[in-house]
């Protein structure tokens, strides 16, 4: 049985922002689309050498948070990173990125960093969830203060990624020492992609009680909002619109509705303009689903 997690009975509703121009912009763009949540990027999302974040950014980042209507932010790693990678070069690459990213997180006070669990590469899940594990304990030893957690993020099954069946999140955590510092993020197009059904309420009851019987629901630390654009159990992970994928607005209006997801931070992720007004719209619509 699923049991309330937060203490909080607030919706937290918002989107990835972008940190053009620094990254204390974010909060400017989140707020003047009435975000209460927003994920970011810590540095640039498709290159492993970036400029050091500046001192001064974290602080007014810090300050202009400390009373923003955004309650939560969290960020996302960048996309080249693979803990579960064989390749020495890579999973270094990754532990070295990671750890980065966790510091400029502590820095600007960011609680949750998501990553993508990563990809075996065809020697098999458990040799790529053994590396995952390995890794992380790595990168939480080189930070031994940090106070940032690490998202697994539950994802479509695409190739060999790791992280499409609760059970292969759950095992990632089970194998790594420093679990309290561990938090997983679902993502709705993911897990339906992969093969939770969430369309009906029978469903939806049922994937919410998987997830708390093999990882818990106060594992839970963020959501990513996406509908999807490729069918149930399709394994591709391609992000539309809400109520206008696969998925549909009966999901979203359960999701919106289920009391015990009240605090945890819920994020957008689809494609928009600069002017981001498919953002407003899609949480224009989440917002008239809540009874």
């Amino acid at each position: 049985m699923k049991t309330k997690q937060s203490g909080s009975d607030e919706i937290l509703l918002g989107s990835h922002m972008s940190t053009a121009g620094g990254v204390p912009k974010a909060v400017d763009r989140g707020e003047s689309i009435g975000c209460t949540a927003m994920q970011i990027f810590v540095k640039g999302n498709t290159r492993w050498a970036f400029p050091p974040l500046k001192p001064e950014d974290a602080k007014l980042f810090r300050e202009r948070m400390k009373n923003s209507p955004i309650k939560s932010c969290i960020a996302h790693t960048i996309y080249l990173v693979n803990l579960g990678s064989a390749n020495p070069e890579l999973r270094q690459k990754s532990i070295d990125d990671m750890v980065d990213e966790l510091t400029r997180c502590d820095a600007l006070g960011v609680t949750g960093l998501v990553m993508h669990p990563g990809a075996h590469g065809g020697d098999g899940p458990d040799a790529g969830i053994a590396r995952i594990a390995s890794a992380l304990d790595e990168i939480f030893a080189a930070t031994p203060k940090g106070e940032c957690q690490i998202l697994l993020e539950t994802t479509a099954g695409q190739g060999t990624a790791i992280g499409a069946q609760f059970e292969e999140i759950a095992a990632i955590i089970k194998q790594t020492k420093a679990r309290k510092r561990l938090g997983v993020c679902l993502d709705t197009c993911h897990v339906f992609s992969a093969g939770y059904e969430l369309r009906t309420k029978d469903g939806y009851e049922k994937t919410w009680s998987d997830f708390d019987r093999i990882i818990g629901l106060d594992q839970l630390k963020a959501i990513h909002v996406n509908d999807s654009k490729k069918p149930f159990a399709s394994r591709k992970d391609r992000h539309e619109h809400i109520g206008k994928g696969e998925i549909g607005l009966e999901a979203f209006r359960m999701l919106m509705n289920d009391r015990n997801l009240r605090g945890i931070p819920m994020v957008l992720e689809t494609d928009k303009g600069d002017d981001m007004a498919e953002d407003v719209e899609n949480m224009a619509v989440l917002r008239s689903l809540i009874k």
